[in-house]
């Protein structure tokens, strides 16, 4: 069992924010396969799926972020997963512009509370993450206060390509694998290259 896990806060007040790109993930993901997120289990909510041939695990923390690795650890405690092979936890990347997508692994937390609990609970840094670009195009104050603000119809618009191409790497890691998928994802694209 490969367990997807999208990171973000439980909450409609939460719903649409920066911070929450992991959770519409998997919405993405489980709209598109016709399944609900909605069982609760390890203190997340979840769905069983197939994708790519590959029985999945969709799931989104109730934890709230910075406490994910309580749930992701019950989870991967639950299906006797091994995070270094069977977990892909999607995240939001203040890091990386709105609408870009990478996918890492090995890697510190660069930051990310979710991500800083989660190897704080697993306690290792090995496991697979796609990391999707929210920061804006100009530096807006806090960061901490963009990432819980709701994104305005511009910036969802960006999101809803993303998320698609979230779902399309998701796709490709179980399938071909995630080297094959970063070599296809984490290409740069012609205006990073200037820089």
């Amino acid at each position: 069992m490969k367990l997807i896990v999208g990171l973000g806060n439980p909450g409609s007040d939460y719903q649409f924010t920066p911070h929450n790109l992991g959770f519409l993930a998997i919405d993405r993901i489980a709209g598109s396969l016709g399944v609900e997120v909605r069982n609760r289990q390890c203190r997340a909510l979840t769905a069983r799926a197939i994708v790519a041939d590959q029985m999945v695990l969709l799931a989104k923390p109730e934890t709230f972020m910075n406490l994910s690795g309580v749930a992701v650890r019950e989870l991967i405690q639950e299906y006797d997963a091994k995070p270094e092979s069977d977990l892909i936890v999607i995240q939001d990347e203040l890091d990386f512009p709105l609408g870009t997508l990478r996918i890492h692994t090995r890697r510190s937390s660069a930051g990310h509370n979710g991500i800083e609990s989660i190897i704080g609970a697993l306690g290792t840094q090995d496991f697979l993450r796609i990391r999707m670009g929210v920061a804006p195009e100009r530096k807006v104050g806090d960061g901490a206060e963009y990432l819980l603000s709701p994104m305005k119809k511009k910036e969802l618009e960006v999101v809803d390509g993303i998320l698609d191409t979230a779902e399309e790497a998701v796709k490709v890691i179980l399938k071909e694998g995630p080297a094959a998928a970063m070599n296809r994802f984490n290409r740069k694209e012609p205006e990073e290259e200037k820089d």
